[in-house]
């Protein structure tokens, strides 16, 4: 009997905001502190059958602040700490530019979501995308993911679209 390949549901996550603390440009090991309760609800996530892939806009590489060699350095190291946490990456995709570069793939362009479908066979209908700014959302928009919620603790954007004040809480709207 043949079986079809099922098509993967995934945690599309940005990374400076959502994963870690952004204190503006974190290019090195030194600067990366991880968000409470990330690890938690990345293998909540996955216990609901999504896997999780990492989309970020990395314009201190564009800006000369680090370089693509750091920023691949510090990026092998989260996923190390993912991993021993049992929270698998699928991968991360990044944008190096500057948003003066007007590249396709800075967000809220849909680049970086048009190489995760190209690569892997996703769910759009059926994925979420989480980040901290609007962009973000505006990249789910784009490349016509359905679900999608902003972090903002400040609740400073009253938009049409869920607000909450971190990962933890996107829990209760995923799960259902």
């Amino acid at each position: 009997m043949i079986t079809k390949n099922k098509k993967i549901k995934v945690i599309f996550l940005d990374r400076d905001g959502v994963i870690n603390h952004d204190y503006g440009y974190v290019g090195k090991i030194e600067n990366f502190k991880f968000i409470d309760g990330v690890f938690y609800a990345c293998k909540y996530f996955i216990n609901l059958g999504y896997k999780i892939i990492i989309i970020t806009n990395q314009s201190g590489i564009g800006r000369g602040y680090y370089s693509e060699n750091d920023f691949s350095v510090l990026t092998n190291w989260m996923i190390k700490e993912f991993n021993k946490n049992d929270i698998d990456i699928l991968k991360v995709y990044h944008c190096p530019h500057i948003p003066s570069d007007n590249c396709n793939c800075r967000k809220p362009n849909p680049l970086m979501i048009t190489q995760v479908v190209e690569e892997f066979d996703i769910d759009l209908n059926n994925s979420w995308l989480i980040g901290d700014n609007i962009s973000d959302i505006d990249t789910a928009i784009n490349s016509k993911i359905k679900n999608y919620i902003l972090i903002d603790s400040q609740k400073n954007n009253q938009k049409d679209y869920t607000i909450v004040d971190n990962l933890i809480d996107t829990i209760n709207i995923i799960k259902n």
